[in-house]
């Protein structure tokens, strides 16, 4: 893996740095020697995020990151709307002029910008814009194939955006594959192509009438190749979210008839903004996924604002009312929900 670091700006500790967040847990693309983060500099990158250290440096300023002698420099931020932070792309253009490729998942494309290409151009640097949509030519239009596959497809949806869909996704294929289940994530944003995906597209830089083309080719590539015993899929914003609803593709078009709902039971609003409407309870969200043809079978509670205690009596509560397995992913892992997983694929006996 080559080197690479990831700017925040200031931004680390917050939800527009979620694809900064991933890439600090876990990248299989990459390996993270540093963060350029003026408001969080001389700590650990781990320590900031969750609390435990993974030995990932954060510094000030991006010259200082130089000393790290990355070979890439990852824009680790998604922020609303997807325009570039002013601060964030002075500290590209000295990144570029020292020689150092850009990834970029921001739909402000830095390809889209000439003086970028020429300054990229003349230090021997690549631009790489991970949501620049694809050409007409290779996009997939939605076939129906996708419901005659055997394997079993899970979804991983959430009742909000930044709710860690990506991370209990990643660790509930980890989850499987240590238990002796082959399972595949297919990946819907950025992230998870930044963290090594390898089966997927990015949702929300997809033309419309292809979004369910494009997940059910990721769906048939994988089991064509990987013949896996289990499937599961990236959620994205949240089927009532007013700001970019989503998830019924992944249930009616991704052929998804399981779903583990990620939650976070002390989160009011939709991203936190009342205008846009009060979350709805846990009971509706899994009845409305009940209606779309899919079952809930696990929960996974973001435990945000809430003390472990807290967290542990939401998990008990869930557990009681819904009669199914809640686990806290930051906290305690998704263990809870590996009995799940091995009814799933008939391998009730795996340890």
């Amino acid at each position: 893996m080559e080197t690479a670091i990831i700017l925040t700006t200031g931004l680390l500790d917050t939800g527009d740095a979620k694809t900064a967040h991933g890439l600090i847990r876990t990248s299989e693309r990459y390996r993270i020697v540093g963060v350029v983060d003026d408001r969080h500099a001389g700590r650990d990158a781990g320590q900031v995020i969750d609390g435990a250290p993974r030995n990932i440096p954060v510094v000030a300023t991006i010259e200082e990151a130089m000393a790290f002698r990355p070979a890439w420099c990852i824009v680790g931020v998604a922020t609303m709307g997807g325009k570039f932070p002013d601060r964030m792309l002075a500290d590209v253009r000295i990144a570029l002029a020292n020689g150092i490729s850009i990834v970029n998942g921001l739909h402000d494309c830095l390809s889209d910008r000439p003086e970028m290409v020429l300054l990229a151009q003349e230090n021997k640097a690549k631009l790489v814009d991970i949501r620049k949509p694809k050409g007409f030519s290779e996009l997939h239009f939605w076939s129906g194939e996708v419901l005659n596959i055997d394997t079993p497809v899970l979804a991983v949806i959430g009742t909000d955006c930044a709710l860690g869909k990506r991370t209990a996704c990643k660790m509930l294929t980890s989850l499987a594959a240590e238990a002796g289940i082959r399972a595949e994530m297919i990946y819907t944003g950025q992230t998870g192509w930044l963290q090594g995906g390898r089966y997927g597209f990015i949702f929300d830089s997809t033309l419309n009438d292809f979004v369910s083309g494009e997940l059910e080719h990721a769906i048939l590539q994988c089991v064509r190749e990987q013949n896996p015993d289990l499937i599961l899929l990236e959620g994205q914003s949240a089927l009532r979210n007013p700001s970019g609803p989503a998830g019924a593709e992944l249930i009616r078009s991704g052929a998804a008839k399981q779903v583990v709902l990620v939650h976070a039971p002390k989160r009011k609003h939709y991203e936190h903004t009342p205008e846009w409407g009060e979350i709805p309870s846990v009971t509706s969200e899994i009845e409305l996924i009940a209606a779309y043809g899919a079952k809930v079978v696990a929960i996974a509670i973001n435990t945000e604002g809430c003390s472990y205690d807290e967290a542990n009596v939401f998990q008990r509560e869930y557990q009681q009312q819904f009669g199914i397995p809640v686990s806290l992913p930051l906290s305690d892992g998704c263990r809870p929900i590996l009995p799940v997983l091995k009814r799933l694929v008939g391998k009730e006996d795996l340890r």
